[in-house]
């Protein structure tokens, strides 16, 4: 295989793998929307922050862990706190460290909103699976 063949492939490759995430993200904001009144960026912070020791992250790590930056995860955190899903807490060893909390009631909402990420996650999947261009993607990555 010559470089530009393997570039060609490399970027097929590339491409199926935009798709596909594009097509699942959908299915999962939508499903998590329309079901349970949060967005789906909100239901992953829930998600990391529920496993998280002592359920709290700092602003940055929780960035890091859901893919968003700096800015982003400031909006998204005051988002869940206008709900009272999450809180702020400030580091007790260095008062400039924040940290985001998650809370009794944004417990309630993450578990009530898990089963239908993971089925909708298997359904999109699922449907992937049988596209003609994705089917040996999805494949692939399930293997």
């Amino acid at each position: 295989m010559t470089a530009r063949d393997a570039t060609a492939r490399d970027s097929e490759i590339w491409d199926g793998i935009v798709t596909l995430h594009g097509r699942v993200e959908h299915e999962l904001a939508r499903a998590v929307q329309r079901r349970h009144g949060i967005g789906l960026s909100e239901y992953r912070a829930l998600c990391r922050l529920a496993v998280a020791e002592d359920g709290e992250l700092r602003m940055q790590e929780l960035a890091d862990l859901i893919g968003l930056n700096q800015s982003s995860v400031s909006r998204l955190v005051a988002r869940l706190e206008a709900a009272g899903l999450t809180r702020r807490a400030h580091c007790p060893k260095d008062r400039r460290g924040v940290y985001t909390v998650i809370t009794d009631e944004g417990r309630a909402v993450q578990e009530k909103a898990s089963p239908t990420y993971h089925e909708t996650l298997r359904e999109a999947l699922g449907a992937a699976a049988e596209d003609r261009d994705l089917g040996p993607l999805v494949a692939a990555l399930r293997a």
